[in-house]
């Protein structure tokens, strides 16, 4: 269908809309095929000469077994590798045996195929008997973005076998290190002399470089504030050095435990020499039956999913701030403009993501808190609550305000966004979802029943 700039925006949005199920559908095709040849190759090869052809098994448990020869020729067709083409027969075999659900929305074109392979590989592991878990909630997500679908699968992999996730990270700890490159000449300093530098790489568990990282901030904070240290220790640095400049500078001082034990303390840092444990605020969330029973899985914000049980070796060394337990299903409200910091903090921690503009992703904590019913200096008390908050980042925000969108919130944590051309959206905790209009409307009538009661 040829694209025309004098067609109009409702046409051009249709046509966007067309041209993803479009891109997809020859992927879907592509696995098809793959499908149908490793079925027509199932049976024992007619000879068992040494070297010769076999039956392999190249999905997950369930999967049924191809002959391995049968592969490179598939390939040749594909025009790519044998080891490309046997790791897509492995990904639909997966889909088609035992991920089911997510098959089935691959082949209406719902969800990127891309994105249902890596589920496929990263859920292989997994017996057929729980690998269900993963497929339902991927599923129900399909209409999220790729990275919140990754995310989602990632943190029922655990769920779904947590002996299994246990015994991963135990042999994937074997594979950790730190690892120094070969030195190189850089370009010259501010003095204009030529600096040599080498990489350090490191391969460590979630917690270590969390921590690290949180060190190594630290540190550069102190860099920043106090040129004297800087012109003792760092006379490389120049007076504007970048943040990457001054972590680069902090990370030198991890060598130099003592020193920089000194550095933290003397200066002001948050710990001093008589109390070198960092402080640590982690938000954790997770189900009531993880808590009382102290197994599953819990999501720690910036690190991700990980095993309940393992929250000890996130913060076991530190100094742990408590804070009350916040009961999300109440309402809270005040009598200004401005959001105050308990509100965005209910806000936060009732959503799964921190933009909830359609198809958003962002995590982080910077983030605008807009009215979506604009606040009226002159109306009733109250306008700001739990029930008109819609925390967006800056670029979200722009769009929403300079541009005919318009939001609604239907209730805690629920947003019904309508764009400037008619597309219509509803975000909650659990993603972004398309309904029509007319789905629209039951949902604003529904919400107008609960508020009336």
């Amino acid at each position: 269908m040829p694209i025309d700039v004098s067609d109009s925006p409702d046409a051009l949005l249709r046509r966007a809309e067309e041209l993803v199920r479009e891109r997809r559908a020859p992927v879907v095709e592509d696995l098809l095929v793959g499908l149908a040849w490793a079925d027509r190759h199932g049976e024992e090869p007619p000879t068992s000469a040494p070297g010769g052809d076999r039956l392999l098994q190249l999905g997950g448990d369930g999967t049924p077994a191809v002959r391995e020869l049968a592969v490179p020729e598939l390939a040749i067709a594909r025009a790519t590798t044998t080891a490309a083409t046997r790791a897509a027969l492995a990904d639909a075999l997966d889909l088609r045996h035992r991920l089911p659900l997510l098959w089935a929305a691959v082949r209406a074109l719902e969800i990127e195929p891309w994105v249902a392979r890596k589920v496929a590989a990263r859920s292989r592991r997994l017996s057929k008997a729980v690998v269900g878990v993963v497929d339902q909630a991927v599923s129900d997500a399909r209409h999220e973005s790729p990275s919140r679908l990754l995310a989602i699968a990632e943190a029922k992999v655990i769920e779904a076998d947590t002996v299994l996730h246990a015994a991963q990270l135990a042999e994937k700890a074997r594979e950790r290190g730190v690892w120094i490159g070969r030195p190189r000449a850089d370009g010259p300093d501010a003095s204009g002399e030529v600096l040599a530098t080498r990489s350090v790489y490191a391969k460590v568990s979630p917690e270590t470089a969390y921590w690290v990282d949180e060190l190594v901030d630290r540190t550069a904070d102190v860099l920043a504030r106090t040129p004297e240290v800087r012109a003792e220790h760092h006379p490389e640095l120049a007076d504007d050095a970048t943040r990457d400049e001054l972590r680069a500078a902090a990370f030198g001082w991890l060598a130099r435990p003592a020193a920089l034990l000194d550095l933290l303390g003397a200066l002001g840092a948050d710990d001093a020499p008589a109390r070198p444990r960092p402080r640590a605020r982690v938000y954790v969330h997770l189900h009531e039956s993880t808590l009382l029973s102290g197994d599953g899985v819990a999501r720690v914000e910036g690190l991700g999913p990980m095993l309940a049980s393992h929250l000890a070796r996130l913060v076991g060394h530190t100094d742990i701030e408590l804070a009350p337990v916040i009961d999300l299903a109440e309402i809270r409200s005040v009598n200004s403009y401005e959001h105050p910091e308990h509100l965005k903090e209910r806000t936060r921690l009732r959503l799964a993501a921190s933009d909830v503009f359609p198809h958003a992703t962002a995590v982080g904590r910077r983030v605008d808190h807009d009215h979506p019913v604009p606040y009226d200096p002159g109306g009733p008390p109250g306008q700001t609550s739990d029930l008109n908050v819609a925390p967006l980042t800056r670029g979200s925000h722009r769009a929403k305000t300079h541009l005919a969108y318009r939001v609604e919130q239907l209730g805690l944590g629920r947003y019904l966004w309508t764009t400037p051309h008619g597309l219509v959206r509803l975000v909650d905790a659990t993603g972004t979802h398309t309904v029509s209009a007319q789905e629209a409307a039951l949902l604003r009538a529904a919400h107008g029943r609960r508020g009336a009661a």
